[in-house]
């Protein structure tokens, strides 16, 4: 039975551990929280708290940590909700008013705060695409071989893709099958795209001379556009947690970083734990890694979804109170047409 001393005692645990990465012991209790209860009775109440599946205990120590299943109960019943530590809200505040940015360069200044500021990965999944449709598209040559591709949605985001071709395509060519393309696929939904494509690849075929290079990149290109929305920001951070110091946990957690299908996925895996706050924010559990997500509008049809991603033992209050105002930092600026 949950009684107020052993949840008392069992938020001393998460608190500390969150703190330290250290397992926490009866004697740590005592001495930094002033319990006021006896090394006995503390010890007893931790032995309950590991048979209820709160708490685990480890191989090299006789104190205890928290579980996935301790850290779901914790997130639903112990948050306090704090606001925003006001240095923070300045500095999120001020990368936001200093630019004028689209909502792709947004979403990805969001992660990068996101991850500077917690030390953790930050990731984004952007407005699905197929809600939007093709407005225009802008090709510039950069030499005989390369090439970069801005991609313009009716809802003003952008997509940046570089081609590169195995051979020499002349910029003629280039400008030729930009204007034809605007022509024929604005307005065009975005997963619609690439079978568009083989409709006007006969006209392509008789006015480019490359039309084949020209093709294929683009084609390629419309496919990748319509199928990865998935953003991340410092995939290095997490070298620097000490949950993530094995190896094979490591090599597991940078393929998921591959797998953008992976993280809309994760929230109806049967492997995951899962829990809303009543604020909004999703908490996934997975194996050893906390996911916490927030969403934003960007406007009446389409969303988005902000992420931090890191070891089980994180500071939810202050993750939470950030992501949701950088959520919201983000939805402000689309709200006064930024």
């Amino acid at each position: 039975m949950l009684t107020p001393r052993r949840i008392e005692i069992f938020k001393a645990i998460v608190d500390e551990f969150i703190k330290t990465a250290e397992p926490v012991g009866s004697k740590t209790l005592q001495k930094k929280y002033h319990l006021p209860y006896s090394s006995a009775t503390i010890r007893n109440d931790m032995q309950v708290l590991e048979e209820m599946g709160y708490l685990e205990k480890t191989h090299t120590s006789s104190g205890r940590v928290p579980s996935t299943l301790g850290y779901k109960f914790y997130c639903e019943n112990l948050l306090k909700g704090s606001n925003i530590d006001k240095r923070m809200e300045v500095a999120i505040r001020s990368a936001f008013d200093t630019t004028t940015l689209n909502i792709e360069e947004a979403v990805q200044q969001s992660c990068r705060i996101l991850s500077e500021m917690t030390n953790m990965t930050a990731g984004a999944i952007g407005p699905d695409s197929s809600s939007q449709k093709l407005e225009h598209i802008k090709l510039f040559a950069v030499d005989e071989r390369r090439a970069v591709c801005v991609f313009i949605t009716n809802t003003g985001h952008t997509e940046t893709k570089n081609f590169r071709f195995e051979e020499d395509v002349p910029f003629t060519d280039i400008e030729t099958c930009t204007d034809i393309l605007n022509q024929k696929l604005k307005g065009v939904p975005i997963n619609e795209l690439a079978d568009k494509m083989e409709e006007i690849r006969p006209l392509l075929t008789s006015v480019v001379q490359r039309h084949d290079l020209l093709f294929a990149a683009f084609v390629k290109a419309f496919v990748k556009f319509a199928s990865e929305n998935v953003y991340f920001s410092g995939k290095d951070r997490v070298l620097y947690q000490p949950e993530f110091e094995d190896i094979n946990k490591l090599k597991k957690l940078m393929t998921m970083f591959d797998d953008s299908s992976m993280w809309k996925r994760m929230k109806t895996d049967e492997n995951t734990l899962a829990v809303t706050t009543n604020k909004g924010t999703e908490l996934t559990w997975f194996n050893d890694l906390a996911v916490v997500r927030s969403r934003f509008k960007v406007n009446d049809h389409e969303s988005g979804e902000l992420m931090v991603i890191g070891p089980s033992r994180m500071d939810y209050d202050q993750v939470i109170s950030m992501l949701g105002y950088v959520a919201s930092m983000i939805e402000k600026m689309y709200e006064t047409g930024g």
